[in-house]
């Protein structure tokens, strides 16, 4: 097992280390039906990731793994669970389980900052990147999770890597941002429902005060000395001042504006639709991440994939890069106390659906 952690840590150290590789958003809306639903985007511009979901029963076994090997806690999955996997299957970063908690992870580096592995402590130790597969089958709600994190030592499997933090989002649509700095497990309530990477989420949300002038609308005229007229040249003036870059809180105050000004809708279902094109705005162009000589074969886009997760309705859906079809896994189709554990890629093949239109 000492062979697989190191196989693990050259694998992520590889993918995440040396280039800035990262750049999630996350969102949180609802509907008039009372669906609160969940969108994020992960993206990895150093190379093609070989994502998969994962169907995990009640009853399935786990153990964590730790710097020295797969000697970390142990634990059984009270709550069934379905989440999307980067590389490596253990390794879920988006989730719901039946109980309708949502769980996903965000990376946060030079920010977070987490206690030291000890090796007497090695039974009650996660690794952060096995955190939400943890989250996702132990606990139904927030407060469940609140109570039982302080119990348990999170810890990283190379410090090179970087931290990451976490949203969390209750059944009833709460969602709170969970990060560790200084060793210190600290939660956020997050009214807003918006994250991305770094700086930490209280800097996020007191930096939205630099845009404390946006409207949705058209900016009104004005009139300059001598009488000058400066009128609007088209739609959206009011955002006028809206950063446009692709930097962590560039990208939280775009998704701030655009969830806060989005129509609320009737259904989960119209919300979801919603939230994928809101997140459309947010496909980071594989140019603006990398010099063209360091451009993967292959990619069109640093972003791998785009999830949403209906609460209400148990329903997880995803498109890929490679795909931009929404697909859907149905937790209420799913018996998990008798489904067996099941993983399978995001796409089957990596082509683009086209519909050729005939003419007669």
């Amino acid at each position: 097992m000492k062979n697989m952690v190191l196989f693990l840590v050259f694998s992520l150290a590889s993918l995440y280390y040396g280039v800035e590789t990262y750049a999630c958003t996350g969102i949180a809306l609802s509907a008039r039906d009372g669906s609160s639903v969940l969108a994020r985007t992960v993206e990895w511009a150093a190379t093609p990731m070989q994502c998969g979901y994962v169907v995990v029963p009640k009853g399935h076994g786990h153990r964590s793994f730790t710097p020295e090997g797969e000697n970390g806690m142990e634990y059984v999955s009270r709550y069934g669970y379905v989440g999307i996997y980067t590389e490596y299957e253990p390794f879920v970063v988006e989730g719901v389980n039946e109980a309708g908690l949502s769980a996903g992870l965000f990376f946060f580096p030079n920010y977070g900052e987490y206690a030291p592995y000890r090796q007497a402590d090695s039974l009650k130790t996660l690794c952060d990147m096995q955190l939400v597969s943890w989250i996702l089958s132990q606990f139904a709600s927030v407060e469940e999770l609140k109570q039982a994190v302080a119990d348990v030592n999170i810890v990283t499997l190379n410090h090179k890597i970087g931290s990451v933090h976490w949203r969390i989002a209750g059944p009833d649509g709460k969602v709170v941002v969970l990060e560790i700095v200084d060793g210190v497990p600290r939660f956020f309530d997050n009214d807003l429902g918006v994250l991305t990477n770094s700086p930490g989420f209280q800097w996020q949300m007191t930096n939205l005060d630099n845009y404390v002038n946006l409207r949705p609308g058209p900016a009104s005229p004005y009139e300059m000395d001598g009488g000058v007229q400066l009128r609007t040249t088209g739609g959206g003036s009011g955002m006028l001042g809206l950063p446009g870059d692709f930097t962590p809180p560039s990208r939280f105050v775009r998704a701030a504006f655009f969830q806060s000004t989005a129509p609320k809708w009737d259904t989960g279902w119209e919300t979801v639709v919603q939230a994928f094109h809101i997140l459309n705005n947010f496909d980071v162009p594989i140019g603006v991440q990398l010099p063209h000589s360091q451009i993967p074969e292959g990619m069109y886009t640093a972003t791998q994939f785009t999830s949403a997760t209906d609460q209400k309705a148990l329903r997880f859906y995803y498109r890929t890069s490679g795909n931009s079809m929404i697909r859907c896994i149905d937790l209420k189709d799913i018996d998990f106390s008798n489904v067996r554990y099941q993983s399978a890629p995001l796409d089957r093949t990596r082509s683009e659906p086209v519909e050729k239109i005939r003419i007669r």
